[in-house]
């Protein structure tokens, strides 16, 4: 994380209920301050995660995605409102947060993920936060972030069901075993066509608020150290039932 700079009388008083935790306190939101924090899309999820990081005081968002705008989108993607509709998102959801924290510093990336810049991008950042909404960026963000040992804060959704976790594969867990990977658990992504899309199946909109919340949650207690982030733990969430668990997996043994 790059040096920052003291917090202003402004940022103490508009962090004043982080500072009073004794688990976060001034240092950590210092080190909230000097994070950098890519996320990767400005959707369902990544609005979420967006919003609250950048009223936790995170220093500088990284947000990329390629799409525009449009009036589907705002039953769930909070960041963006209606006037909003045909503008590019990265320019929508960069607006919207400069309104919750001018502190907060934004860097727009309107483009799609690809093998051939993945690599450059992601080692500009701290942590990574996975709002995707396809198999193939999944898979290709979780083995470009283990590869530059960058934490990967990774969501998914259902129509009312989500998960998250946090993959650390570049450290060992308190066993001494290497921390599990994506495709220690899901080795390979389903064949095409045999999951729907959000368009094609329907999600509430309130889950991806839920799970975008929670990944903003692991995000904050990476940087801050505070608790146990999600490593080798999947979070899932069963929205009509009301019902969280935990499910432990840990790294495949080499056939």
């Amino acid at each position: 994380m790059t040096a920052a700079p003291p917090l202003s009388d402004d940022e103490l008083e508009r962090y004043a209920r982080h500072i009073v935790l004794s688990e976060i306190g001034g240092a950590g939101q210092q080190r909230l301050k000097r994070a950098r924090v890519l996320v990767i899309g400005a959707g369902g999820l990544g609005a979420p995660v967006l919003l609250y990081l950048a009223a936790a005081g995170v220093g500088t968002l990284g947000i990329v995605d390629d799409d525009t705008v449009s009036l589907s989108n705002l039953q769930r993607q909070v960041i963006h409102d209606t006037g909003a509709v045909g503008q590019a998102k990265v320019a929508s959801a960069a607006a919207s947060l400069g309104r919750v924290n001018p502190h907060v510093r934004v860097e727009t990336h309107a483009f799609r993920l690809d093998a051939g810049n993945i690599d450059t991008l992601i080692a500009r950042y701290d942590i990574v936060v996975d709002g995707s909404d396809n198999f193939n960026t999944r898979y290709l963000l979780a083995d470009a972030c283990a590869a530059a040992r960058l934490p990967l804060v990774t969501g998914a959704v259902g129509r009312f069901d989500g998960s998250v976790t946090v993959l650390k594969p570049f450290e060992l867990a308190a066993d001494g075993r290497p921390n599990p990977s994506y495709r220690d658990l899901y080795e390979a992504p389903p064949p095409p066509g045999m999951v729907p899309s959000c368009a094609q199946a329907g999600v509430l909109g309130a889950l991806t608020g839920m799970i975008g919340t929670l990944q903003a949650m692991e995000v904050i207690k990476l940087i801050t150290g505070a608790g146990e982030p999600l490593v080798g733990r999947l979070l899932l969430y069963d929205a009509l039932g009301a019902r969280f668990d935990v499910i432990r997996y840990s790294k495949k043994r080499a056939a």
